[in-house]
């Protein structure tokens, strides 16, 4: 569901142009999480996520769907400025639904092998590219924690220097850069609730239900 979510997102994002209101297009929906709200405790709280995944993501969803109609509507009536204007929100919804359907499928609990990398290709290249998980940890922490305002942090894959690299992007802005390996979520609303203005302390807990099998299915697909 995650691919598939993911894949229909970048592929209408990419080509809204082609959009028309008279085509049929099936609307962008909320995906469903392979664990409970609160599975993901003491790492996160299951009130955190029930309103970051019902609220928030649904509110990119929603309003996904809603430019995607204004841009169709805009695109058959020739209405070029309504269709430059659209973008925008298409870029801020787009990437929030893209962004965060990524981010569900890259937590898991402890109890189904959250926060554990063991050996594989993901570990080689963390080893590799940044001499270890810790040291991979630290540097990812920092960088993130340095982000002004909203934003995400990613482990990405460089499909030049074949490498990982940590990136940071503002807002909703989905990494187009590198192929996303890890992403975390930086906005206010993925840990305030629990966490208030110690955001470092969520950066740190974070890593405890990252889902690195996921990770290295997304580092082998990219390879």
């Amino acid at each position: 569901m995650f691919r598939t979510a993911l894949s229909r997102s970048s592929r209408q994002a990419a080509a809204f142009a082609r959009a028309g209101a008279g085509s049929v297009r099936s609307k962008h929906t909320l995906p469903d999480l392979a664990y409970d709200y609160g599975a993901l405790e003491p790492a996160i709280s299951g009130e955190i996520m029930e309103l970051h995944h019902t609220k928030h993501h649904q509110n990119y969803v929603n309003g996904l769907n809603q430019a995607e109609e204004v841009l169709a509507q805009a695109l058959h009536s020739k209405d070029v400025k309504t269709a430059i204007a659209t973008q925008k929100a298409i870029n801020f919804n787009g990437g929030g639904h893209i962004n965060h359907t990524l981010f569900w499928a890259n937590l898991a609990p402890q109890s189904q092998g959250g926060g554990e990398l063991h050996a594989g290709a993901l570990k080689d290249a963390i080893d590799r590219d940044f001499g270890g998980l810790e040291q991979l940890k630290a540097k990812f922490n920092a960088q993130i924690a340095a982000v002004q305002g909203s934003g995400w942090g990613w482990v990405g894959y460089n499909p030049t220097s074949k490498k990982l690299d940590i990136l940071t992007t503002a807002n909703q802005d989905p990494l187009l850069s590198h192929v996303p390996v890890i992403g975390v979520d930086a906005w206010e609303h993925a840990f305030y609730l629990q966490y208030k203005n110690n955001k470092g302390d969520y950066f740190k807990n974070v890593w405890n239900v990252i889902n690195f099998k996921a990770a290295e299915e997304r580092l082998l697909k990219a390879q």
